[in-house]
């Protein structure tokens, strides 16, 4: 599907096809997720009716989050949010001078604590809605969204760790394979497959050096955000999405 056909604000800064597609981990059932970066004008930051915060359309999927919102994310280190500034230059279908500002400072936004509570926090959640699947007498759709936990709980511990080992986010798998198997395999009954990653993980974390800071750098993240404001100080303030 083209990107023209996105419901999209205007003046989008970044956005690119995410989620399962940019895992390499879509099946015939997926949708193709999208998410952005928009900045909105200046002036409706500061009036009594600010735009919308973050913009959401189905069918087709996709989410756009105004520039604030956006870095206040990228400092928590929201996997989701964090991928966007690490896809293949691919999968980038908006990529304008601020985005590509954004991507030069991507490293700035990590910190030790962040990556791991992000991925092990969000890793842990997939888990729980396994634990939560029932007594294994699901149907045939239960049992898809039960591999897609799976699939996804093991993505987010092996992302994790190497963000947390090397500084860097790989988003497309080198392996898809292994983590559909992952999937069938937990979907088959075997819950405890998945018990063993998240202890795996967490050992993992408390042992591996890692080149990330204590904190974020939010200077660099105030710079990036003070730039775009700048750049869209005189626009007009009864823009509207």
């Amino acid at each position: 599907m083209s990107a023209d056909k996105i419901a999209a604000p205007p003046n989008v800064l970044l956005s690119g096809i995410v989620g399962s597609t940019a895992y390499g981990l879509a099946t015939e059932d997926s949708d193709v997720d999208r998410l952005g970066v928009f900045a909105a004008p200046t002036a409706r930051l500061l009036g009594l009716h600010p735009v919308e915060q973050s913009i959401v359309s189905i069918k087709p999927d996709a989410t756009f989050h105004e520039a604030g919102k956006f870095a206040s994310l990228a400092l928590k280190v929201n996997p989701t949010i964090t991928e966007l500034m690490w896809l293949p230059d691919d999968l980038y279908e908006v990529r304008d001078e601020l985005g590509d500002n954004l991507i030069a400072v991507r490293r700035r936004f990590l910190s030790r604590a962040a990556v791991r509570n992000a991925y092990l926090g969000y890793a842990t959640q997939q888990f729980r809605k396994l634990e939560n699947r029932g007594d294994g007498s699901f149907s045939a759709d239960t049992r898809k969204r039960t591999a897609k936990h799976a699939r996804h709980l093991l993505r987010l511990l092996a992302q994790g760790l190497e963000l947390f080992e090397t500084g860097a986010l790989t988003v497309r798998l080198e392996n898809p394979g292994r983590y559909r198997d992952f999937g069938v395999r937990v979907a088959g009954g075997d819950l405890e497959a998945a018990a063993r990653e998240i202890a795996s993980a967490e050992h993992a974390f408390g042992g591996v050096r890692t080149p990330l800071p204590e904190r974020p750098d939010e200077a660099t993240a105030e710079a990036w955000l003070q730039e775009v404001r700048r750049a869209h100080y005189g626009m007009e303030a009864a823009w509207t999405p």
